[in-house]
């Protein structure tokens, strides 16, 4: 309904939003969150309850958690896969009910390189030793662009060769394929947080003298040649999102200049959502030094989507409803992602869409919670109005 039909217009937060054969129902995406509670790669009960409540609370796009694309390529021994046929169909009972819900589901594929074989973050990603040796869980060397440590007291990574980059390759191709069949509407490329991709991309952690390093154009080699991959193996009716850390978090390192090259560059291979996050080439996996204020990314998504003509997604402190819708109606990103916020309150948009007018906010609420709350609201009503009469004389 528009204002002549004597409605409000929608609030641009709820307007639905066309990418590829795709039209997600709002702009509220669920952003992944590491749970470290995966057996052998595969997700469990946790995550099936973990990520349909937020399905069930109304969002549009529910990411499951950063997902190695090979066993030795995983953080912990906790985190999830894609490199098995038994962590697709385990997937598979996640997507159908997220889709049944009225929500899209996402994948996004990692490969931590160097910063492999740790404990959980709980446990101050301290690197695997003897102790842990000792409980059935040894070490293992990771592969990077170049041989330096992630942190002291870490293995020496092993320089990847022209094979070591042609495997990792594959691996995403191979875990595309598997997304596909784990029936994922949307494939990210975590290309951020000290990772693999970003670890070719950061002049701090990528020192070769090869055709994968040295100038921009290099160091983002190997990071296009897996995105143009990825996307031939990804259907073409399918979004392909890229995360991004927009600057890495050391001096001398990577920059948000070279973040829009590089997002013009990915836009030209079939990429349609730049996500944007910081940090995690040294310290903590988000950049300690980017002052913490809410909606902390999106000034990066902002420049980077006008710059460089891609579509953008901003991730950081994103808490309230009328923020958010700002970010949209203001054209700054496309679509809005909240994590910790949804641990929180899972039935935000919900909430959000209460709060800013949009409809009747329990339509976002499956049937089964949404008809019992529509007669709560309309048993407060009748009372409401009983208590305004007049007491009889």
């Amino acid at each position: 309904m528009d204002d002549a039909a004597g409605a409000a217009p929608m609030a641009p937060l709820f307007t639905p939003y066309e990418i590829r054969g795709l039209t997600l129902r709002n702009r509220i995406v669920v952003s992944p969150m590491s749970q470290y509670c995966s057996v052998e790669g595969a997700p469990t009960d946790w995550h099936l309850v973990h990520l349909g409540k937020f399905a069930m609370g109304g969002a549009a796009l529910v990411f499951c958690e950063e997902t190695s694309v090979s066993e030795k390529s995983r953080k912990t021994y906790d985190c999830p896969g894609i490199y098995t046929d038994a962590q697709a169909k385990a997937w598979r009972r996640i997507t159908d009910f997220i889709h049944g819900q009225g929500a899209h589901a996402a994948m996004q594929l990692g490969h931590a390189g160097r910063k492999v074989a740790t404990r959980a973050p709980w446990d101050g990603f301290a690197p695997l030793g003897e102790e842990d040796a000792a409980k059935g869980r040894p070490p293992w060397a990771g592969i990077a662009p170049s041989p330096i440590p992630f942190r002291n007291g870490a293995m020496v990574p092993k320089e990847m060769d022209a094979d070591d980059i042609r495997r990792v390759i594959a691996l995403h191709v191979e875990a595309a394929q598997r997304t596909l069949d784990a029936g994922f509407d949307v494939l990210e490329i975590h290309g951020a947080h000290g990772y693999v991709i970003q670890q070719f991309l950061s002049p701090i952690t990528n020192k070769r003298t090869d055709a994968y390093g040295g100038d921009l154009a290099g160091r983002m080699r190997f990071g296009l040649e897996l995105t143009e991959a990825v996307r031939g193996a990804w259907p073409a009716d399918r979004p392909l999102f890229f995360r991004a850390s927009c600057v890495d978090g050391a001096l001398g390192g990577w920059s948000l200049d070279d973040t829009i090259v590089l997002a013009r560059e990915l836009k030209t291979r079939g990429v349609d959502v730049l996500d944007c996050s910081s940090g995690g080439i040294e310290g903590p996996l988000t950049l300690h030094l980017v002052p913490r204020v809410p909606g902390y990314h999106v000034p990066f998504a902002e420049r980077i989507r006008a710059q460089s003509g891609i579509s953008t997604m901003a991730v950081g402190l994103i808490t309230e409803a009328h923020q958010a819708n700002g970010y949209i109606a203001e054209g700054r990103c496309d679509l809005v992602a909240l994590a910790r916020e949804f641990m929180w309150n899972p039935n935000w948009p919900v909430h959000a869409a209460a709060e800013l007018g949009a409809g009747n906010p329990l339509d976002l609420m499956p049937r089964s919670y949404a008809w019992w709350l529509k007669r709560r609201a309309e048993v407060a009503k009748i009372s409401a109005a009983a208590s305004a009469q007049p007491a009889a004389e």
